[in-house]
């Protein structure tokens, strides 16, 4: 590694003629995304062993040509690394999966410019970050409300950050949130597909709009426990659009307990989340399923439903006992 790159050599073999050079590299060199491979040989940094620089991703390549490909290091996040505890549930030098606390903001932006889950894994993955897209960041494919607690994946190289967001974007990821929400569905279990989009009334809420206006979204939701004028909902996204389980369910009559912006507290809870202090949706994150990006891996992982939520639960239990022992995610959902 000289003068702030690294330099990669690739030999184009004898059945990849007739190849682009994009793809041609991408398979020799799969350290590096498709994209920016692109990116690299559009700046000039794709090299003939002539010489001559190769500048167009869709040429043709020729086997037994040699080309010499110029990496620039990662640049430096624009954001600052700063050390806030994590609750790590796996990582590899490909990605990381953790759980995130209610609270928490995922991405720096107007209002919360710092003390995010990126600042957060910028300090915690300092030194394994290889760059996406060329910049030493987490790559995050997926967010979730500052207040809703629960699992999330971030991508610590390129080529899973592509991997990953393939995946979110052919919607084969699984995801199932926990939410207590007022009233007993009827019926109990359904699916609501109804297209969202930003409020004309208030461009801080998501809204449903008619088909082809705004962005498909569907959710599968099944009742697991009945619970005093409430339920436990288990909601499955097809889809993950912005506060889609929160707008969805609102839309059936069943707001999230505690979400203040699409459902305010009924009288009959309003007592009980004032006395437990709950200020928040009654929303959790509770199983992340994938496949790895790099290793081909079928990956599952389960959430218990943090204290607050916990709580919550046990106090509008129908049994007069409440309960003691902590929710399993796994066993509420019957390890589905």
């Amino acid at each position: 590694m000289t003068g702030g790159k690294s330099t990669l050599l690739a030999t184009v073999p004898t059945d990849a003629e007739g190849w682009r050079l994009d793809r041609t590299l991408a398979v020799l060199i799969p350290t590096l995304s498709r994209e920016r491979l692109k990116a690299l040989i559009s700046s000039g940094q794709v090299a003939t062993d002539t010489g001559a620089l190769a500048r167009d991703p869709a040429a043709k390549v020729r086997p037994g040509t040699n080309y010499t490909v110029s990496v620039p290091d990662p640049a430096p996040a624009h954001n600052e690394a700063q050390e806030i505890p994590l609750n790590v549930v796996f990582e590899d030098e490909h990605l990381i999966v953790v759980d995130k606390p209610a609270g928490l903001v995922v991405h720096p932006a107007a209002g919360n410019l710092d003390g995010t889950l990126v600042n957060a894994l910028l300090h915690h993955c300092r030194g394994s970050l290889s760059g996406i897209g060329g910049v030493e960041r987490p790559g995050i494919v997926h967010r979730i409300d500052k207040d809703t607690s629960g699992l999330m994946v971030a991508a610590k190289t390129d080529p899973a950050h592509v991997g990953l967001a393939g995946q979110f974007a052919k919607h084969s990821i699984d995801r199932r949130y926990l939410a207590i929400v007022a009233g007993w569905p009827n019926p109990a279990d359904g699916t609501v597909r109804a297209s969202l989009a930003r409020s004309d009334a208030n461009r801080k809420k998501i809204a449903i709009v008619p088909e082809g206006r705004g962005k498909h979204a569907v959710t599968h939701y099944r009742t697991v426990q009945k619970l005093k004028k409430a339920a436990m909902v288990e909601c499955r996204l097809e889809t993950g659009r912005t506060h889609q389980v929160r707008v969805h369910m609102a839309s059936l009559g069943h707001p999230l307990l505690g979400d203040q912006t699409y459902g305010r507290s009924r009288p009959e809870h309003r007592e009980t989340l004032a006395r437990l202090d709950f200020k928040r949706q009654a929303l959790h994150a509770a199983v992340l399923g994938f496949v790895h990006p790099i290793t081909s891996e079928a990956l599952r992982f389960d959430s218990d439903c943090p204290q607050d939520m916990q709580h919550l639960f046990s106090e509008l239990m129908l049994s007069e006992t409440s309960r003691k022992e902590p929710i399993s995610t796994r066993s509420v959902l019957k390890g589905v």
